[in-house]
């Protein structure tokens, strides 16, 4: 009231002294500041009333329909920003000496001449805004092609106002009549702003015409701006602007800036997103990587912990130096606020040290605000980097090691725990740059904090380093415990996922034969297992919270306490230094318990993986590989001996002496289990050698006896890495047959094969196998009974087109049961128990021993055993009967419109719809709904938990302000001011406050770990009984890789992560909102920058999410493919290897690697974009604080409750930048537990029981089966397998189903059930 007051007082006093004035003086008024703060004022004025006017004008002509038109808003984005940026300028830098202002005359008493330029200020603000807000809202969209002719003579009026009052200011000053400084700056500003404003609006327009014109006539209509847009790289193709960014990008995180305005304005692909930089890509760093590996321990099998540690230090060396400097430089500046509390109190109580010491103490607090806000962003962000490329150069290594492991190490480590190691401890290990340098800083924090407590307390900081040791020592225990539980649930987590991922391979039998159920409840059994071991370790994790979030208070009673028992006089400005002490050193120790956690994981993952690496390799040695052409013989093996079972007494193979020349056809046959496929695996070099020498001139290629098919095109698995040769290709398709089951797929070779070719029949994953070992050209061709999955007429044809036709030249040598593929052999091999018994030509062994005619003769018994049985058969009556052509090429008989489109070359355009069995991963775009918050929070106990988890939180935050506020007040500010208490009742009040605000800490604690685990535990059984109820459709269209990425990564997250996250959002909120009581109390008027600088964080974070939860989805997405790609090299690693393939599918890895890796680091530098932005703000609001107490005459407020404040104030930046972190942290987390959800919505299978349906007992009397009209279909976007199908199977009778490869009979088995 007294401000309104002072200020109409004045406002009367300038108009009666001020107007009257030109009558009695001339033209002096002309020179007074008044007059001219007076004018510029009422021309901004103008200038706002008619911005005013105008948008009424605009908002009526759009209610009309004559909305702006977008023809130039591309080419003309840059001639409006430029103006756009330069009134945005002025507005804020007239704001902030409006503010300076007001602080200066509140403090020193106002006058007319302070009052008319404070004005002048506010409404500069308040036009230049308006004019910044006229132009991005009814300018930069419009077609107008210039700017508004009454702007342009605004700018004008503004450029000659501003240039006579810097010209007054020049003659007032060498007249020596005192001028303030602030006009001289404000002027100079002005002119500047000014002729920039008017070289836009007279100067340049002209060029932005010309451009106009000649971008028009060049692209001949208005659509020039689009083509260049369409015309742009993809980001995906383009590598990051952090490349190439300079200083000023770097240190402000502006190189982010393309990519977070691209996510606000559409949702961001993956080829949205830029290429890593060449040095952060796992291409080039782990080479590198491997070779400092090899240096330190030679070989993998010598390979140690310790080893693998030092090798991923050596290859990020320079980041964790870096970040080291940066720590320091952190850990110094967030000291300088509490060492210079107790001057700014004292200064607050009248103690002057120099003239404007209160300045250089604001200027100083707001520096190093700024030092701590660029260390610290730039840590961050630099210990994510390395921690991108430790994860990628670690699952390289995993990789490279799964394509070489031998098949003794491969029986003791299933896919699933090799997955495991990629998907969660290459993760852990990544995340651990988080914690490297925590230890260490502790100690440095430590002894920084130790420094400024002897400088205030004294000999009491020695109790303080005392309870400190104390606090750190107990974490040796709890770390024991939390080593020892996450051991045991990696254990328990690998056990499940080689369960899960055995499990979702052979799915379709466990569903054929009804047993899922019996199967969840092992997973459920094993589970249960890992959640005793998870219980331990959340509530051990409780306890140790409980106990750190009490340390920091523990620390101040004791220190204190020692400070009254050995009389050391305690002020508030010495205390309050104490306490913005402890509260920094709280940091280290609330983070303490999660560092030992982290570091007891980290040394977990790296134990396992250093175990995987030592596992031994195949033996290199066992084939000795001579160039092509520079021996006649092929392979040859000399008194070889090999065994599977290296201990085994009875090796696999015996005595092996084999010569192959080039260009010979060799047949190895024999009984069942007799050595055959482990002979061409010995000279494939896949069998431990025992003795003897195996020699092999040439390249090979290989056919295993169990097809291996990738993911991916049919094309893609025939020419597997090898360039296209159009006229080659074609004629291996006609060798294999494959022509015409290509013609009856909807895309032909295009098709995409479902994971292990699960839209293949057998026969058909057969022929595509022979056709990518033809394809490669190879010297040596080993086929492992390639001919058993397909019918005889087909085998016929393969026999003759590829063994005797396309590889009459090559070397080849099969295995078959097929007798009648024997004499074109030149070599028969006849195995038995492990050795070659016979050796020869058909005629010439035929006779020559009994192993031999016992194949023969079997072979024949056979045959005829099956033709009595045809005969027999014929005699009965079946009463089959069908509809005409229903069974004729029922794999595949599609409409005659489909056939069309991929004759008329169209499959293209199909390509692009939802025909494919293998559809891209479904992901939610858009903001995440809070539906899943909602259900996430609910689940546990229907959220009855969390009122009480928020109540004990509120009243931990009451009690420590309680005990803070209680400490500032009862404490004198000197030593000849008497205490308000006595130093007893002192410290007992606050150490009864800490033992409540502990309480509250220890409910908090345990019942959100409470809530976590028990949420983590509905989620795992719905999703997994949802996924086993899920029909079998789902199983063939959906690789495992995603089930197993959501059971093992996303389901980590949703044990370990996400409810501390959900709890660290509210309770960084009730945090922040404690600090803004405790401020607002000692200075209400810090809402004036508070609330604006809040609205600024909230549209910042509104900016930024966008963006980032595409990223994180993006994230999600991109990791299936490298755990889906990874399980199928290890299945096929035998075929991989055998083609010499190794080096290519290490390549693709690495891309897929880098492809993932590509949305995390942007993630990481949108993150430090957003928390830079705020932090600065931030870090503005506490500087605005500062001088508004210094601007308060003395008296007006204790200096003890605002030192408090100024105390809160120091984490008012890091507090607000955490609640805007922990919520977009959160939006990105929970899309774990979306992505959950996700699978507990499959639709499900019918009842496994359906009561009114229940058969009686004694069903079924006779086992008939009536089919009619049956049509099946893999998915609904594919095409029909079976059309209209009509049949009955009597009971009793043995009914045999014929037909061609890839006709449909394993289809129709499979519909019956």
């Amino acid at each position: 009231m007294e401000l309104l007051a002072s200020s109409k007082h004045g406002l009367s006093i300038l108009f009666s002294r001020y107007y009257s004035s030109p009558m009695y003086s001339g033209t002096d008024f002309l020179l007074k500041p008044v007059f001219l703060r007076g004018v510029s004022g009422s021309l901004h004025l103008v200038l706002l009333f008619v911005l005013f006017i105008s948008w009424v004008c605009k908002k009526l002509k759009v209610g009309r329909g004559e909305g702006p038109k977008g023809r130039f808003k591309t080419t003309r984005g840059l001639y409006y920003k430029l103006p756009l940026i330069c009134s945005l300028g002025v507005s804020v830098f007239s704001l902030v000496l409006c503010l300076l202002n007001y602080f200066y005359w509140y403090r020193n008493g106002w006058s007319d001449e302070g009052l008319v330029a404070l004005l002048d200020l506010a409404v500069r603000a308040l036009a230049w805004g308006a004019h910044c807000v006229y132009f991005r809202t009814q300018l930069f969209n419009s077609g107008s092609p210039d700017y508004p002719f009454l702007l342009r003579v605004w700018w004008g009026f503004y450029l000659f106002i501003s240039c006579y009052c810097l010209v007054i200011d020049i003659v007032l000053h060498r007249k020596h009549v005192n001028v303030s400084v602030q006009y001289f700056v404000s002027d100079i500003v002005s002119v500047v702003t000014g002729l920039f404003f008017c070289y836009l609006g007279f100067f340049r327009n002209n060029e932005g015409e010309d451009t106009l014109l000649k971008e028009s006539l060049l692209n001949g209509d208005s659509t020039a701006s689009d083509k260049a847009e369409s015309n742009k790289c993809k980001g995906g193709d383009t590598v990051t602007p952090y490349s190439n960014a300079g200083i000023f990008s770097i240190l402000t995180f502006s190189w982010m800036g393309p990519l977070i305005a691209a996510g606000n304005k559409k949702t961001l692909d993956l080829e949205d997103v830029p290429q890593l930089d060449p040095g952060d890509s796992v291409v080039r760093s782990f080479p590198t990587f491997r070779n400092k590996l090899e240096v330190e321990c030679g070989t993998y099998n010598r390979m140690t912990t310790l080893k693998l540690v030092k090798a991923l230090i050596s290859s990020v060396w320079i980041e964790i130096l870096l970040t080291a400097l940066l720590v320091v430089i952190y850990a110094l500046a967030s000291y300088v606020g509490p060492y210079l509390i107790d001057t700014f109190v004292q200064y607050l109580n009248g103690r002057r040290e120099f003239k404007n010491e209160g300045y250089t103490l604001v200027s100083v607090f707001f520096a190093a605000k700024l030092v701590e806000c660029l260390s610290q962003r730039h840590w961050f962000f630099r210990v994510q980097q390395a921690g991108i490329k430790v994860r990628s150069v670690l699952i390289a290594m995993i990789y490279n090691k799964g394509l070489t492991l031998s098949c003794q190490s491969k029986q003791g480590h299933s896919s699933g725990e090799i997955i495991n190691l990629m998907s969660v401890d290459a993760e852990r290990i990544g995340d651990f740059g988080w914690y490297m340098h925590e230890p260490w800083m502790v100690l440095v924090q430590v002894a920084i904090a130790l420094l400024i407590l002897y400088k205030n307390l004294g000999l009491a900081s020695i109790a303080t380093l005392i309870a400190t040791i104390i606090v750190m020592l107990a974490n040796v225990p709890l770390g024991k415990l939390q080593e020892k539980f996450q051991e045991k649930i990696m254990e328990s987590k690998d056990k499940r996922m080689k369960a899960t991922s055995e499990i979702l391979r052979n799915m379709r039998i466990l569903k054929l034969q009804g047993w899922e159920m019996k199967f969840l409840s092992k997973i459920n059994e094993i589970r249960k297992i890992e959640e005793g071991w998870l219980k331990k370790f959340v509530y051990t994790f409780a306890m140790t919270s409980f106990v750190f979030w009490g340390a920091p208070t523990f620390v101040s009673v004791v220190t204190f306490g020692a400070c009254i028992l050995m009389g050391i006089p305690l002020e508030s400005g010495k205390i309050l230094s104490a306490l913005a002490t402890f509260r920094i050193l709280q940091e280290p120790i609330y983070n303490l318990p999660e560092t030992i956690s982290m570091i007891a994981q980290t040394k977990v993952s790296l134990d396992r993986i250093a175990l995987f690496i030592r596992l031994d390799d195949l033996q290199s040695d066992i084939v000795e590989k001579l160039p092509t052409g520079s021996s006649d013989t092929a392979i040859e093996i000399i008194d070889g001996s090999f065994s599977w079972e290296l201990s085994s007494p009875n090796p696999t193979l015996k005595d092996i002496n084999l010569k192959v020349q080039n260009g010979m056809r060799v047949a190895v046959c024999g009984t069942v289990g007799s050595g055959k496929s482990s002979l061409l695996s010995c000279i494939l070099g896949e069998v431990p050698k025992i003795s003897g020498t195996i020699k092999l001139c040439g390249t090979k290629a290989y056919v295993a006896q169990s097809p291996w098919i990738q993911s991916g095109k049919i094309e893609e698995n025939v020419l597997f890495g090898k360039e296209m040769d159009r006229e080659k290709y074609e004629s291996i398709l006609e060798a294999c047959s494959l022509k015409k089951d290509l013609e009856i797929l909807s895309f032909g070779d295009q098709t995409v094969i479902g994971e292990r070719g699960i839209n293949l029949s057998g026969g058909q994953k057969q022929r595509i196998q022979i056709a990518r070992a033809l394809y490669q050209d190879a010297d040596i061709y080993l086929f492992d009974d390639p001919f058993s999955a397909v019918d005889a007429h087909t085998g016929s044809h393969l026999f003759k087109e590829c063994l005797l036709g396309l590889l009459s030249s090559k070397t080849v040598v099969y295995v078959t049961h097929q007798v009648e593929f024997l004499p074109a052999a030149d070599l028969i091999l006849v195995m038995k128990d492990g050795r070659i018994t016979q050796a020869g030509k058909y005629s010439d062994i035929l006779n020559a021993g009994t192993d031999f005619m016992e194949l023969v003769g079997a072979h024949k018994k056979a045959l005829s055993a099956l033709d009595s049985a045809e005969a027999w058969s014929a005699s009965e009556s079946t009463s089959m009967s069908m509809e005409d052509g229903s069974m004729a090429s029922a794999n595949g008989v599609v409409q005659n419109q489909e056939n069309k489109y991929v004759k008329d070359g169209k499959a293209d355009d199909i390509m692009c719809s939802k025909g494919q069995i293998i559809q891209e991963e479904e992901r939610e775009k858009g903001k995440v709904s809070f539906s899943v918050y909602w259900k996430y929070i609910t689940m546990a106990y229907g959220g009855a938990l969390v009122p009480f988890i928020l109540l004990a939180q509120v009243l931990f935050q009451l009690l420590q302000i309680g005990s803070n506020y209680w400490m500032a007040w009862a404490s004198p500010v000197s030593q000849d001011i008497k205490p308000a208490v006595s130093s007893s009742r002192l410290i007992i009040v606050y150490v009864a406050l800490a033992i409540g605000s502990s309480i509250c800490i220890l409910v908090r604690s345990t019942l959100l770990v409470t809530a976590g685990y028990r949420t983590a535990t509905i989620l795992f059984n719905k999703m997994h009984f949802c996924i086993f109820r899920a029909p079998m459709s789902f199983f063939d269209s959906t690789p495992s890789g995603r089930i197993l990425n959501r059971a093992s990564t996303d389901q980590s997250a949703v044990d370990l992560n996400i409810a501390s996250q959900v709890g660290a959002v509210a309770f960084s909120m009730i945090q922040l909102l404690g600090i803004i009581a405790v401020m607002s109390q000692v200075a209400w008027q810090v809402f004036i920058i508070f609330i604006p600088v809040i609205a600024t964080c909230i549209w910042y974070q509104q900016y930024y999410i966008s963006s980032a939860r595409e990223l994180a989805r993006l994230v999600g997405v991109c990791n299936a493919p490298v755990i889906q790609h990874f399980a199928e090299t290890i299945s096929g690693s035998t075929t991989i290897r055998s083609f010499d393939e190794e080096s290519r599918f290490s390549d693709t890895n690495m891309k897929l690697t880098d492809a993932y890796c590509q949305p995390k680091f942007h993630i990481a530098g949108a993150m430090e974009w957003l928390c830079f932005r705020l932090d600065i703000l931030s870090s503005i609001t506490f500087a605005f604080s500062l001088f508004f107490l210094i601007s308060l005459p003395e008296g007006v407020i204790n200096p003890g409750i605002a030192g408090l404040a100024v105390t809160y104030g120091l984490n008012l930046n890091t507090l607000q930048m955490w609640v805007i972190w922990n919520i977009c942290e959160l939006e990105n987390k929970i899309i774990s537990v979306e992505r959950i959800f996700q699978y507990t919505c499959i639709p499900s299978e019918s009842p496994l029981v359906i009561e009114e349906n229940q058969p009686d007992y004694s069903w079924p009397s006779l086992g008939e089966v009536d089919i009619r009209d049956l049509q099946v279909r893999y998915a609904p976007q594919m095409p029909l397998v079976l059309q209209g199908l009509t049949c009955t199977f009597p009971g009793g009778m043995k009914t045999g189903i014929v037909g061609r490869t890839g006709s449909g009979k394993s289809t129709l088995i499979q519909a019956l059930f």
